[in-house]
């Protein structure tokens, strides 16, 4: 555990262009294809320049130019040879540029492809307590906004950087060539600008940081409130959370603003220090020319190059813009990636369950569990559980009641791992299931939620979730046995009917009903049912209550419950307060005994009186 966050603590304080380049580095020859195709396309497109000053020099000196001197003398020729070299760079120019867009973009939608799957992956590895302390709508601009920013950077900026780089070179090589005098004032605004660029960019990343953070807050609060939508219309509180996105809308437009404030006067300065060289080249080339000691040519190419030099390095601001704020999204994605994961994977296997039908499980599973000493509490908080150890038999139904905060639902989420225990021991058929895998241990529990979650797609899709092989004769069953086919038939286009998201074409007995049928359907050794008819009518809890003596024949079910008279006829019931099992027994045994049970059964006679 200590290993895993110094190492991300380590990967952390690299350069966010160090930690992308070894994320991608399969990419490698992809990366150095691209690149080649960027530096010999801006190669080929300073050649005009050149040709300019070739044709120029071709027109002054006649047949004393310098093409005259590598033996075309003639002077149609010679233009005729400087069309056909021109129609050649041009083409290449043209098939580079194809090549470095096509080379680029793919680059881009493939590492974008890849990040966004491999953070989504690692999102489901990571414990729910990671969950609980952050919002969906960030870790959705994380997964859509950051990754979607990086994606613009390599689609464009990548190439920009590059062929600035090639101009500088070339431009610089050239004027040393041609006019060593007057290269020396062109280039001299050189160092100032990669100095200037280098400061501008120390100064941006953590205004596009704070950028990064604002956004995620304001994506966070608009999916809080379109999840919540119904609460907001039924409380009109529009103008109250139309005022609070105001507020989270206005600190991103300030951090932005504080961000251009800074970008915007780049291109600016940069102009200002091109100009200084511009101008050495057009007064001091002009007095060698005039002298005698630089030819027209090249004179001329010179100034067509300033130029040339000019338009890039003026797009380097809205460049370094793009950088910058792909490396604030490079860093938000790759620290969720080495967000380290706190429950592991066991290495044991189970035996795989045969569920080629919902009549019973089959599973070679016999479902007994056990909790020794016991202790859990969430992050900052008292112990929800605290050495607690209580026996599950195989094959039995055991029902779990107390107060609200007792540990029950706790209790369930434990067996399944979704929290990891701080002391003590459960096992499943005797094996510690943190010595089981994770996917083994979870799909031989069937577990029905009081707070149900479905699909946005058909009903059908929603039941066989999780059971996608599943055939339409047991989806039927299924449903046919959790009292759902009826109210399905009734539907516009009975199973096929959307749902709508979260289930919200539904009632929330209809969403029960679904979720039970999709735990049938599934045919688990080990069934959980976490107030698994709170949201039905009475008719339909009875119905339900029937059917749920088929669902738990020879399979180890877990009950927790309010109601205490769908638990009464349970082979054994735990009473769970404040974490600590304070009573057990059957439904009589508990009664008599004139405990908590008894005073939660005689209250809620007296609520049904």
């Amino acid at each position: 555990m200590s290993q895993l966050s110094s190492k991300t603590s380590k990967k952390s304080s690299e350069h966010p262009f160090i930690r992308l380049l070894k994320y991608g580095h399969h990419y490698n020859q992809l990366i150095l294809q691209a690149t080649t195709c960027s530096i010999l396309n801006k190669i080929f497109d300073l050649a005009p320049p050149a040709l300019i000053g070739a044709a120029v020099d071709v027109v002054v000196q006649k047949k004393d130019s310098l093409i005259a001197h590598m033996g075309i003398v003639d002077i149609p020729s010679q233009l005729l040879a400087l069309s056909l070299v021109s129609a050649v760079i041009w083409g290449l120019e043209s098939i580079f540029e194809y090549a470095f867009a096509r080379l680029w973009r793919n680059l881009a939608q493939n590492i974008q492809h890849d990040l966004r799957l491999d953070a989504y992956s690692h999102l489901q590895e990571l414990e729910l307590a990671f969950f609980e302390e952050r919002s969906t709508g960030g870790l959705m601009s994380i997964l859509s906004d950051d990754i979607n920013q990086l994606e613009r950077f390599l689609d464009g900026g990548a190439n920009e950087v590059l062929q600035v780089t090639t101009t500088v070179l070339i431009i610089g090589g050239a004027f040393f060539y041609l006019a060593p005098s007057v290269a020396g004032m062109a280039i001299l605004p050189m160092p100032f600008i990669l100095w200037g660029s280098i400061a501008f960019q120390s100064r941006l990343a953590p205004r596009y940081a704070t950028v990064r953070e604002k956004v995620s807050l304001l994506n966070g609060q608009l999916s809080n409130n379109l999840s919540g939508i119904t609460t907001i219309k039924s409380f009109t509180t529009e103008a109250y959370e139309k005022k609070r996105i105001e507020i989270e809308s206005n600190r991103y437009r300030q951090s932005n603003r504080h961000a251009i404030a800074l970008s915007a006067a780049f291109v600016p300065l940069i102009r200002i220090a091109v100009f200084a060289g511009f101008i050495a080249i057009l007064y001091l080339g002009g007095i060698e020319t005039v002298a005698g000691r630089l030819s027209v040519g090249a004179y001329s190419v010179m100034v067509f190059l300033t130029q040339r030099l000019l338009w890039p390095l003026t797009r380097l601001g809205e460049t370094l813009d793009q950088y910058q704020r792909a490396m604030a999204s490079t860093n938000r994605v790759l620290d969720l990636l080495d967000t380290p994961i706190e429950i592991h994977s066991g290495h044991l296997t189970l035996p795989q369950s045969d569920l080629s039908s919902t009549n019973g499980t089959s599973s070679k599973i016999r479902g007994e569990i056990e909790l020794h000493d016991v202790t859990f509490a969430y992050k900052d908080r008292h112990p929800v559980v605290k050495e607690l150890s209580l026996l599950i038999p195989a094959g039995k139904t055991i029902a779990i009641v107390g107060a609200t905060g007792s540990g029950k639902s706790t209790l369930v989420k434990l067996l399944m791992r979704l929290y990891e225990i701080q002391s003590g021991k459960i096992t499943l058929d005797g094996i510690d299931i943190r010595e089981l895998q994770l996917k083994d241990l979870r799909s031989c529990i069937g577990w029905v939620s009081q707070d149900v979650f479905l699909f946005h797609g058909s009903v059908l899709e929603n039941i066989a979730y999780g059971s996608f092989d599943a055939s339409a004769d047991r989806i039927v069953e299924a449903a046919k046995i959790a009292e759902a086919h009826d109210f399905i038939e009734q539907l516009p286009q009975g199973y096929d009917t959307i749902v709508g998201e979260r289930g919200q074409k539904l009632s929330g007995g209809q969403r029960q009903r679904l979720a039970i049928a999709r735990a049938v359907l599934r045919n688990p050794p080990i069934l959980i049912l976490d107030e698994a008819t709170s949201a039905v009518d009475n008719e339909t809890e009875a119905a339900i209550q029937k059917s749920l003596e088929r669902i738990t024949a020879n399979r180890t079910t877990i009950a927790i419950a309010h109601r205490l008279s769908t638990i009464r006829n349970a082979d054994r019931i735990y009473v769970m307060e404040r974490g600590h099992l304070v009573e057990q027994g059957q439904h009589e045994e508990l009664v008599a005994q004139q405990g908590i049970y008894a005073d939660l059964w005689n209250l809620q006679i007296g609520q049904l009186s």
